[in-house]
């Protein structure tokens, strides 16, 4: 039986984590560009557009200009003399199912023609081989230039350390030792790395950089599930966030993904049917797995834990394995589906008639873009989606521009 209704969890108002070497690793980014070759972008498959960190945006299209990219065709170099290449690495793509890793990968392409988009897993050889080519490839394409250099970015936890330790297996013979330290909680890495060699022949060397998490994450409902995706993949500070909210939030996107057969089923006990209620799921979870406290009342808030921590170590992997929802069986009935958890639409069978599904769901991957892009300058544009240390930031430079009007005036 599948859910008809789902509705949408009260979430609480994000939190903000911006330690310092997030900010003065923004600071150095310019700098760091203009000895760089090559950026690999890192973001989660989960969270394809939500991990997107566009406060670095302007320091790499600066990049990019000062290296010859035409200003107004982005898929056009004017001058052509040393290697500038921004690829977007989609990581953990096991993580999501496979019928939409090159829907989207088509649809982003459409949308950012100046940008490669490559999915990626660490524990796929093949995909570790074909990346480390690909930068192998780059460097060939400048035999002059002493070594190629590769910049890593990307948000807290989306794998950067762990994808260059496998890059560097891959690409260098014989026993390598694990160079860079990883972890599961985000901002282990709080300072650029040593130079890290990715190939002999040619030469090409890697910086690993600290995880940047946005400044501020948002007002209103956009920004409080902004955060909450972000402390679901473990993104942000743990702690920072109740994990009943997390667990809530976490019930509703499975059953977006899969209203009929949602990937949590097989952890209650045999013969429960797909819910939308947290409190009711928690309950039905903690009896099954024996969480009681003193007293003999379940204990709903470890049960929440459990699930939480179920998804991100196996639950994720359960979820991706699904294939496509079956279709509704009348002909006039739209029903939700989605991808990761920034994707969602609204899907008539009759949409499908006689069409390619692939290109179908293209099309409507194209649709969460743009909705997320003009999101964005909505957000951008707005005066109250700004932090409250930013606008006491704000009001002190008005003050001191005052003073200053106020004391030129009186030296006339």
């Amino acid at each position: 039986m599948a859910l008809t209704r789902i509705p949408f969890p009260a979430l609480p108002t994000p939190p903000s984590w911006f330690p310092g070497h997030m900010t003065k690793f923004t600071r150095m980014l310019p700098t760091l560009l203009t000895r760089t070759d090559v950026v690999l972008e890192l973001r989660d498959s989960r969270l394809p557009l939500t991990s997107i960190n566009r406060t670095l945006e302007g320091a790499l299209q600066k990049w990019r200009l000062e290296r010859g990219w035409d200003p107004n065709d982005s898929t056009r170099r004017v001058i052509n003399n040393c290697a500038c290449e921004r690829i977007i690495v989609l990581n953990k793509r096991d993580l999501v199912p496979e019928w939409g890793l090159e829907p989207f990968r088509r649809a982003m392409s459409s949308r950012f023609p100046d940008q490669q988009f490559f999915f990626a897993s660490w524990r796929r050889p093949r995909d570790i081989k074909s990346l480390s080519e690909m930068l192998v490839n780059i460097a060939k394409k400048y035999p002059y230039a002493m070594e190629l250099n590769v910049l890593v970015i990307g948000m807290p936890n989306v794998g950067k350390s762990t994808l260059l330790n496998a890059l560097r297996n891959m690409g260098i013979k014989g026993r390598t030792p694990k160079a860079l330290q990883t972890s599961a909680n985000p901002g282990l890495t709080q300072a650029l790395s040593t130079r890290l060699k990715l190939s002999l022949s040619p030469l090409v060397y890697a910086f690993d950089s600290p995880g940047v998490m946005l400044p501020f994450l948002g007002c209103g409902q956009e920004g409080a599930e902004r955060g909450v995706k972000l402390a679901l993949i473990a993104g942000i500070k743990e702690g920072l966030y109740d994990v009943e909210a997390l667990a809530s939030y976490l019930l509703y996107r499975l059953n977006i993904l899969n209203p009929i057969s949602p990937a949590y089923l097989h952890l209650l006990p045999s013969g429960s049917l797909p819910t939308s209620d947290i409190e009711e799921f928690t309950e039905s979870l903690a009896q099954r797995m024996g969480m009681v406290r003193k007293g003999g009342s379940t204990d709903r808030r470890r049960a929440a834990v459990y699930f939480v921590r179920w998804w991100r170590e196996e639950g994720g992997l359960v979820s991706a394995s699904s294939a496509l929802p079956p279709f509704s069986h009348k002909a006039s009935e739209a029903f939700t589906q989605g991808w990761g958890f920034d994707l969602e639409w609204q899907l008539r069978p009759d949409e499908l008639a006689d069409r390619d599904h692939e290109q179908v769901i293209q099309e409507k991957m194209e649709t969460c873009i743009d909705r997320y892009l003009a999101n964005l300058e909505t957000e951008d544009s707005s005066e109250a989606n700004v932090s409250a240390t930013q606008r006491k930031k704000q009001l002190a430079l008005k003050e001191q521009m005052q003073r200053k009007l106020k004391m030129a005036a009186r030296k006339r």
